[in-house]
């Protein structure tokens, strides 16, 4: 599949197109273990053309989960490694001079692809860190001037590492609030750890999905059905209201300086949506917008410093406003 073409197909059989994406949690559970909310979080951003940031410490399969998801569904992916020398031409290419034909063609970076496994993103600084502005917002790259269009789909996975500070550069605000949504990747429970070292003991090679068996489950004219579904998707006024309510709690909360913008109310009112899809329904219901909101918002609220040395987390304070706002009956 050649991933700098519009690979869209006709818009086909919502309801197959939904069995499709839900085969996705059993095919990526061939390589991946216990991590079910990644993967539908990952869904979730691909029916709303959204970006997720994956956070999690070192060894919790979060490259394998993206490398799974791509193989699963049969797209391009490419992966990059951000260090504190990348250059912005690293990611989203440049001119080359042709000394044939003594002019200037442009190399396509790894930003044109499918899935972009942003690996490590805070430890390059914030020059390069900007380069993938345009590309998540405009889905475009502009070299010398030249507007070139990204692949549809086009979804950036970024990592980073909770724990480790030293040589990092934390995302500016304007990026954080282009991710549809923060997912934590956890460590395995002792049965999931057991299950892992199983199968590689076994003879699992992670850098190998095809012997792991994991197989194109979905395809990009299923995830065109699906997003057509999803517009389609009922939000009564009261729905709606209920977003705006948490969203603008969240600016009056004294634990936090920086509350959720109007793209975070929005965002979050996507994601429900492809939820309640995804579960079956062609109407969103509280429970959507709940199951949603941590990992929509937690990443677009900053919290006081005196509220974060009390051990207040950005987590705790959404839960506590999901439990004060009224619930739409």
């Amino acid at each position: 599949m050649d991933p700098t073409t519009d690979n869209a197909g006709p818009t086909g059989d919502p309801d197959r197109a939904r069995a499709a994406l839900e085969a996705l949690r059993a095919e990526i559970a061939k390589a991946v273990v216990g991590q079910d909310p990644a993967v539908t979080g990952l869904v979730v951003a691909l029916l709303c053309r959204g970006h997720v940031l994956l956070e999690g410490v070192p060894g919790v399969a979060k490259t394998l989960l993206v490398r799974a998801l791509a193989a699963a569904l049969e797209l391009d992916t490419k992966r990059v490694q951000f260090t504190p020398d990348l250059m912005p031409s690293d990611i989203t290419g440049s001119l080359v001079y042709d000394a044939r034909t003594a002019e200037f063609s442009f190399q396509p970076g790894p930003v044109f692809t499918h899935l972009l496994l942003a690996d490590e993103i805070n430890r390059t600084p914030p020059k390069t860190q900007s380069s993938l502005l345009e590309a998540m917002e405009e889905r475009q790259v502009t070299v010398d001037g030249t507007p070139r269009p990204l692949p549809d789909p086009f979804l950036v996975a970024a990592t980073q590492n909770p724990v480790e500070y030293e040589g990092t550069y934390p995302l500016p605000e304007a990026q954080l609030d282009r991710f549809l949504l923060k997912l934590t990747i956890p460590l395995p429970d002792r049965q999931q750890e057991i299950d892992v070292l199983t199968r590689h003991a076994e003879g699992f090679n992670p850098r190998d999905l095809h012997a792991a068996g994991v197989r194109p489950v979905a395809t990009a004219a299923d995830l065109d059905a699906a997003r057509a579904a999803v517009a389609k998707t009922t939000v009564s006024p009261d729905i709606t209201a209920y977003v705006v309510d948490i969203c603008r709690a969240t600016r009056e909360s004294p634990s936090l300086t920086l509350g959720v913008s109007p793209r975070g109310a929005t965002a979050l009112l996507a994601a429900s949506r492809a939820w309640a899809w995804l579960t079956g329904r062609d109407y969103v219901i509280p429970d959507d917008v709940k199951a949603l909101a941590l990992p929509t918002l937690r990443h677009r609220v900053q919290l006081r410093p005196e509220a974060e040395m009390e051990g207040v987390t950005a987590d705790s304070v959404i839960n506590a406003i999901l439990t004060h706002v009224p619930v739409p009956r």
